[in-house]
């Protein structure tokens, strides 16, 4: 079977690419993806047979202790972006470009995109923003590296859109769509919508030549993707509605360190076969 006829679901494709992006659109095989800022969760995330890894600068709620992504910069993701690249055989690794590092131009978002890939090990980049971003996509899309675009609501944008708000409901689901039709034609392989209506990201996923990836956007898209501590179990406080959460980690981890505590108070840890003679 040839990695085309495979597409980037099935267990025996060696290394997931672009090209296999487009043909688990064109064949209705669903992606998945996950978030990763470390080399222990991206080798279990790469052996479970996820297809993509993305770094996000959503490590800044979950591993810099920041409380929203703002914050966050390059030289924060570019060690956890190695650690994840170095980590996996199989997925296909995707460095967020956080706030601040190409708002400004097509300039600026080419050279943080080469600081990824020449630093990290990364194999495509993403960036939010629709009809704004189009010219940086294009201009990093032509020096050959792969853009994953990102639409709907755009986290880094939290304050002008007024907060955790759905996108994409009346009106706006003609800007929904605009947006990505502005990402797909200035070459993003694919495109992450986030908090979006169903019936817009089924419209959007339709019209579409590339893979649409949802974050809550309802399952007529041609993947999924979320933040891994959401479903692990982790997240302290309100979990996203599109969240279905798969394990309790914090639970396991919680119990575990108080077992270790009770074990050593009480002089059972370490016990004799714990000890060298």
């Amino acid at each position: 079977m040839s990695d085309l006829s495979a597409g980037p679901s099935f267990p025996d494709l060696k290394r997931v690419r672009t090209r296999h992006f487009q043909a688990a659109k064109e064949q209705g095989i669903k992606i998945t993806g996950l978030t990763s800022y470390d080399q222990l969760t991206a080798q279990i995330f790469d052996a479970a047979g996820i297809d993509f890894l993305l770094v996000g600068d959503s490590a800044g709620n979950n591993v810099l202790g920041y409380d929203t992504t703002l914050p966050v910069t390059v030289d924060d993701l570019i060690p956890l972006t190695r650690a994840v690249a170095g980590a996996v055989k199989r997925a296909f690794v995707i460095a967020d470009m956080p706030f601040g590092s190409y708002e400004t131009g097509s300039l600026e978002a080419l050279h943080t995109a080469i600081r990824f890939m020449k630093e990290t090990g990364a194999h495509a980049v993403k960036l939010e923003g629709g009809v704004r971003s189009a010219d940086q996509i294009g201009r990093i899309v032509d020096a050959g590296i792969p853009v994953m675009a990102h639409i709907g609501f755009t986290p880094q944008s939290e304050h002008g859109l007024g907060g955790h708000i759905i996108q994409g409901r009346g009106e706006g689901a003609e800007q929904l769509l605009a947006d990505a039709h502005a990402v797909e034609d200035a070459g993003a392989f694919a495109v992450v919508m986030e908090m979006v209506p169903a019936a817009s990201a089924a419209r959007v996923t339709e019209e579409l030549r590339i893979p649409t990836i949802g974050v809550g956007a309802g399952p007529h898209v041609d993947g999924q993707l979320l933040v891994w501590t959401d479903w692990a179990g982790f997240t302290t406080g309100r979990i996203p509605k599109f969240v279905k959460q798969y394990a309790d980690l914090k639970g396991v981890l919680a119990g575990a360190a108080a077992a270790f505590k009770a074990d050593v108070g009480g002089g059972v840890y370490p016990g004799p076969e714990h000890s060298y003679e």
